[in-house]
């Protein structure tokens, strides 16, 4: 039903289309500046580190990792992870990945809230992500109290998932805006290279856009599949 139902279809189908174009976006940003190497001929594990240690920051390893566009800060492990194309890369779109996830270091380190909020939920957004939809067929099948008990609980359950989404993008916003800021500051990138690392995290940044929306449109599904439920 979740696959076919065309509410669900119309109520989802932008965010999709979004998501695609967002994901095309990306991967012609970098694959386009990912050929062009930085004046400075650093790589983005040396750029990542240099920033990290402009802010005091000494206690982040910095790991290679295989996959493309899989870099990512882990903040319980205080560990930087980048791909093997960032890590070794000197290029514009490694300078910049590399200081976006550097970014994210800096977050941690200097107690932005909202990185602190998105940690904080984690375990009860995986829950709910898991488990709100199973749940929520559950509840629309039963035509008892029961049944109407589990819909309410399943869609409490992915508002949790959808506010993470939606907490996710300042996170996202802010490292990226810190992360052309640092490069700019450090010498790391000439003035006119900040422009093609901008357009690299600009068109990642719309991925975490869609992802948001597209979770929005789900939540407002099932309230609506919800409602018509109680109403027959």
């Amino acid at each position: 039903m979740f696959g076919i139902d065309p509410l669900y279809i119309i109520l989802t189908l932008p965010g999709m289309i979004l998501a695609m174009w967002a994901q095309s976006r990306v991967s012609s940003a970098f694959g386009q500046y990912s050929r062009v190497r930085n004046a400075s001929g650093m790589s983005g594990a040396q750029i990542a580190r240099a920033i990290l240690e402009d802010a005091g920051i000494s206690d982040v390893r910095i790991e290679r990792i295989p996959g493309q566009l899989t870099d990512h800060y882990d903040p319980r492990g205080r560990v930087l992870r980048l791909s093997e194309q960032v890590y070794d890369g000197a290029s514009l779109a490694a300078a910049g990945v590399a200081a976006h996830e550097a970014g994210h270091a800096v977050q941690h380190y200097t107690g932005y809230a909202w990185l602190g909020i998105r940690m904080a939920i984690i375990p009860v957004t995986q829950f709910g992500s898991r488990m709100a939809f199973p749940i929520f067929f559950i509840g629309l099948l039963l035509q008892n109290s029961l049944g109407g008990f589990l819909l309410n609980l399943a869609i409490l359950l992915f508002a949790t998932a959808v506010a993470f989404q939606v907490i996710t993008l300042p996170v996202e916003f802010n490292a990226s805006s810190r992360a052309l800021a640092l490069l700019r500051q450090g010498g790391y990138l000439r003035p006119d290279e900040i422009g093609p690392a901008k357009q690299v995290l600009s068109a990642a940044a719309l991925t975490y856009v869609a992802a948001a929306f597209t979770a929005l449109m789900s939540l407002v599904y099932m309230i609506l599949r919800a409602q018509g439920r109680r109403e027959d």
